[in-house]
């Protein structure tokens, strides 16, 4: 008995990405070396966790002093910003080689699933790393109804 396919004219096409990974088709070609050295921006990495009578957050926001962390909650809603000031500068005698300065606000907020007693709140920020720690309001608990 033969076996019948499908023929798919394009599926080989759909296979070749010559430009999925640019340094394996064309070694040591760069469109942009000078973005190797470029310094990204921070950006606030966010772990939360659940319990049953609060949430608990950790925010990484590394090289920030704790008076320029600004934590906002409404309702569900949490809000966090940040001012981050870096300065670095590489002198060779008295002529600047190399001056690099980053100034700006990151910001990030994210929405939880009930609400949050925002005067029973704590914050604590250590090693850069913001701990929340965010207690769930009681008239927000569950309630399961019965199928009649």
């Amino acid at each position: 008995m033969a076996n019948i396919t499908r023929f798919d004219p394009f599926a080989e096409l759909a296979s070749f990405r010559p430009f999925m990974n640019p340094d394996e088709y064309f070694p040591g070609f760069r469109l942009r070396p000078w973005l190797d050295e470029a310094q990204v921006e921070p950006r606030i990495k966010v772990d939360v966790a659940e319990a049953d009578t609060a949430y608990s957050v950790k925010a990484e926001i590394p090289g920030v002093k704790k008076e320029d962390i600004h934590v906002a909650i409404d309702g569900n809603q949490v809000s966090i910003e940040a001012e981050v000031k870096r300065e670095t500068e590489e002198k060779k005698g008295e002529k600047v080689v190399r001056s690099e300065r980053y100034f700006g606000k990151q910001y990030r907020s994210f929405t939880l699933a009930t609400d949050i007693d925002a005067a029973a709140a704590a914050a604590k920020y250590a090693d850069g790393v913001l701990e929340l720690t965010l207690p769930k309001k009681a008239n927000g608990a569950k309630k399961e109804l019965k199928v009649q």
